[in-house]
């Protein structure tokens, strides 16, 4: 699957669990416009070190860098060195 479609399709799961069906682009905010919480930076961070390899002990959390499908593709992009663990599920 391809990384923005598996980002997308993460970030429409968790707003869907709030209930907010509405569309977004791919540079729409969604912690810093409220659409996303908090708690929901955390489960983003969680799918990014599973899914990516991203260790944000290392490379420390900015709320900015994922808050939107495009600044978590950048990311990905900045951090990827080795292909994710489970990439072939």
């Amino acid at each position: 699957m391809d990384q923005t479609l598996a980002v997308r399709q993460f970030l429409m799961e968790l707003l869907a669990r709030r209930g907010d069906s509405q569309d977004f682009s791919d540079n729409s905010s969604l912690l810093v416009s409220g659409r996303l919480q908090s708690i929901d930076a955390v489960e983003i961070a969680v799918f990014l070190e599973e899914l990516f390899g991203i260790n944000f002990a290392e490379t420390g959390f900015d709320q900015d860098t994922v808050d939107s499908v495009e600044a978590i593709s950048e990311l990905i992009r900045l951090t990827k060195r080795d292909p994710p663990l489970n990439a072939q599920t």
